[in-house]
C-alpha cells in the first residue's frame, strides 16, 4: 500500500466515507479517518480529503490542499431553460429585505438551513453572519424527483437517484427508470455551462412537478454524500476535488476554497 499519499476523512464518517475508505484501500491507497479536527502529525506529502467545509478548514492549509467548489454564483448565472426558476445571489443583508416566500440556502457552507422562508425576516441576523455573507435565493418550486450526479472532467462518473416527491428515496441510476432522460439532460447542462464548474464536481438535477427538468445546485465532491452512487468512481471524484495543491491543474484555480490559517 503506498505511503506517499493518504486519503484523510473527516472524524465523523458517514456511509460515503465508509465506502470510500474501502474503495481506497482495495486500489493500494492509504485511507484513515482523522481522530481530530486538525492535520495528522504524521500526514504523508501527498494528501485528500472527504469530509465537509469545517473540515477542510481546519486541516486543508496546513495539508497543503486544493478543495475544489463551483463559483457561488453558478447556479444564478445558468440560464432559465436550465433552472425554471428566477435565482439570484444576493448578500444576506440584502436577502434579509425580501417581503416573499423564496428557497434560501448558502452556495456552498451549511451557514444557516437551506430551507423556504417566508420572507427574509427569519435569516440569521447581523449578530450571527456578516452581512456581506453570499445567499443563493431561489423562486419556489417543486421538485417529483432528484438525482446527484458525480461529475469528472465535465462528463458524468456514476449518478444515483436520492429524492421522490421530497423525501428521501435511494436508488442507482441505472435503476431508475428515468435514467436515460437525466442522462440526456446532464450533458445538455455539462455542455452548455461547464464555465463555473471545476472539473470535478457534484451537480443535483430533478424533474419538475410540471414535467421540466431543471438543475438544482451544484456541491464540491469532497463534501457530499454518495447515496447510491458507484464508490469507485465517486472516489475517482473525490480524489481530484480535494487533492495536493502540487497537483492542481491550472484550469482548477480559480475553484479552489479559500482555506484559512488555523492557529492553535
Amino acid at each position: 500500500m503506498s505511503t506517499d499519499r493518504l486519503l484523510l476523512l473527516a472524524p465523523r464518517i458517514n456511509e460515503t466515507g465508509l465506502q470510500l475508505l474501502t474503495a481506497a484501500r482495495s486500489r493500494g491507497l492509504s485511507a484513515r479517518t482523522a481522530t481530530a479536527w486538525r492535520a495528522p502529525a504524521d500526514a504523508p506529502p501527498l494528501v485528500h480529503l472527504y469530509g465537509g467545509p469545517l473540515f477542510a478548514d481546519a486541516v486543508g492549509r496546513e495539508l497543503g490542499l486544493a478543495a475544489l467548489e463551483e463559483l457561488p454564483g453558478w447556479l444564478a448565472g445558468l440560464p432559465p431553460e436550465l433552472t425554471r426558476r428566477s435565482i439570484e445571489l444576493l448578500t444576506l443583508a440584502e436577502a434579509r429585505g425580501l417581503r416573499r416566500p423564496a428557497f434560501c440556502k448558502p452556495p456552498s457552507d451549511k451557514l444557516f438551513a437551506a430551507r423556504v422562508y417566508p420572507d427574509g425576516s427569519g435569516l440569521p441576523g447581523p449578530d450571527a453572519l456578516p452581512d456581506d455573507t453570499a445567499v443563493l435565493v431561489s423562486e419556489v418550486v417543486t421538485f417529483r424527483r432528484e438525482y446527484r450526479l458525480f461529475v469528472l472532467d465535465g462528463r458524468v462518473r456514476t449518478g444515483s437517484r436520492y429524492a421522490l416527491d421530497g423525501d428521501l428515496d435511494v436508488a442507482p441510476l441505472d435503476r431508475d427508470p428515468l435514467h436515460r432522460e437525466v442522462a440526456a439532460f446532464a450533458a445538455e447542462v455539462l455542455t452548455a455551462c461547464a464555465a463555473g464548474l471545476p472539473s470535478a464536481v457534484v451537480v443535483d438535477v430533478g424533474l419538475l412537478a410540471d414535467g421540466r427538468w431543471a438543475v438544482v445546485e451544484a456541491n464540491p465532491a469532497w463534501a457530499s454524500g454518495g447515496y447510491a452512487c458507484e464508490p469507485d468512481a465517486v472516489l475517482d471524484v473525490v480524489l481530484r476535488a480535494a487533492g495536493p495543491l502540487t497537483e492542481l491543474r491550472p484550469t482548477d484555480r480559480p475553484y479552489c476554497r479559500e482555506l484559512p490559517v488555523v492557529t492553535g
